[in-house]
């Protein structure tokens, strides 16, 4: 319910009609020197000196069910708002309620059940926080004043459509947690790894019968462990330049949807890190459905299950020992840069997915600038790579799973550090 609404107040036609009446009256009876003019006047004066003691203005509240509604894009949330005023249901016909057009949705009222109470179905074909704003004109004072005001009725929060698609994680030691993740490590699995002598404690059921009839003695059989893992998902919410920068952006969201979806699909905790502004907000890994749609929440700053805090690195609650983390940026700031850096540092795998698939520039680009440009970009890769901060280049027109496959498998590279 939305109390302190805050009307604009104005002379109603009714008001205006009299008073031009009022006016012609007494120019003709002064022209004219009409004098019996005034007794048609007088009672016009009457009703517009009678709004000091009409009745006061109402207080009118505005109503919506659900007030708030999660729905994904192109689906359709229907919704329902209506107005009551505090002096009864007499003067309810004084309040009329419209719905006006929100750019980027699709409004249409189903049901109108009076003037003050309509029903409307919304949906969006981009994700994103929509508010359903109503406009209520009241007519008060006994007719004589008319108001007109704007209110946020109800938000609709229009969740991203995610490809259907897995997303492979970066290969590396993984937690000494069950889960969905096949790793060369021994223990409770289904996948044939060895075939060993029993020792005591080792289960019955894992007893090879055949080999132990073949040998004379007790042989169990050993197989590859499932474990689990833990993906941070790191989003880049700086202000972008205008242009390219700013249309790749979007897709940030879609990304993160992605990777969140596949980590909950397989078992794994999933969390969300976004930076920005200084004032970074956080959802904590954790398991489960729920899960998802709070992640979407956090990302889209909507609801109160994300943490707030201040500064420019990611907070060390928000991402676990051991964690993965995966960034979508178009690396354009160096902030965003020294996050990634400070993540590296304390142990994390990081990976960046570069959102930016062109020049950030708008209008026609020399080639010369564009060689630079490309130049650069592959420094920067090479020095963050340098680091342990791999990064891959998502193009529009290429799925983000076929851009994650291209990430180095560093668990390889660091057993042939050791070897040498």
């Amino acid at each position: 319910m939305i109390d302190d609404i805050d009307f604009r107040w104005r002379a109603s036609k009714l008001t205006r009609a009299v008073a031009t009446c009022a006016g012609v009256a007494l120019a003709v009876a002064v022209i004219g020197a009409r004098w019996e003019l005034i007794a048609f006047v007088a009672p016009l004066l009457g009703v517009l000196c009678s709004i000091s003691w009409q009745r006061p203005v109402p207080t009118i509240h505005v109503h919506a069910e659900p007030a708030s509604q999660r729905c994904f894009e192109d689906e359709q949330a229907r919704l329902r708002v209506w107005a009551t005023e505090e002096r009864g249901p007499g003067s309810a016909s004084a309040v009329e309620l419209t719905v006006p057009a929100i750019e980027g949705m699709r409004l249409e009222v189903r049901e109108a059940d009076s003037r003050h109470a309509k029903t409307v179905a919304a949906s969006a074909q981009r994700w994103g926080r929509y508010f359903i704003q109503v406009r209520v004109d009241v007519i008060a004072r006994g007719g004589l004043l008319a108001g007109t005001a704007t209110v946020d009725a109800a938000e609709v929060i229009v969740f991203p459509l995610t490809p259907p698609q897995t997303t492979p994680i970066p290969q590396t030691e993984l937690l000494d947690r069950l889960g969905a993740h096949l790793t060369r490590h021994t223990g409770p699995g289904v996948e044939y790894a060895d075939i060993r002598p029993f020792v005591p404690g080792d289960q019955l059921r894992a007893v090879n019968w055949p080999v132990s009839a073949r040998r004379g003695q007790l042989h169990v059989t050993q197989r590859l462990t499932d474990r689990a893992a833990d993906v941070v998902v790191l989003i880049d919410a700086y202000r972008q330049p205008a242009g390219p920068a700013t249309e790749a952006t979007a897709r940030v969201v879609r990304g993160a949807a992605q990777v969140v979806q596949t980590a909950l699909r397989h078992g794994d905790r999933a969390g969300i890190v976004a930076l920005g502004d200084n004032h970074p907000r956080w959802l904590g890994a954790d398991i489960g459905q729920r899960q998802f749609y709070r992640v979407l929440d956090t990302v889209l700053g909507a609801g109160d299950r994300f943490e707030n805090t201040t500064g420019t690195l990611a907070p060390r609650a928000a991402v676990p020992t051991g964690a993965i983390v995966i960034a979508f940026s178009t690396l354009l700031d160096t902030e965003f840069a020294l996050a990634l850096i400070n993540l590296r540092k304390r142990g994390h795998v990081v990976v960046a997915v570069d959102i930016l698939d062109r020049l950030p520039f708008e209008g026609e680009k020399d080639p010369l600038v564009e060689r630079l440009w490309v130049l650069q970009r592959a420094g920067m890769y090479r020095d963050m790579a340098t680091i342990g901060v791999d990064i891959v280049s998502w193009d529009a027109g290429r799925g983000l799973e076929q851009s994650m496959d291209l990430v180095p498998n560093r668990r390889h590279r660091v057993r042939a550090r050791m070897r040498g």
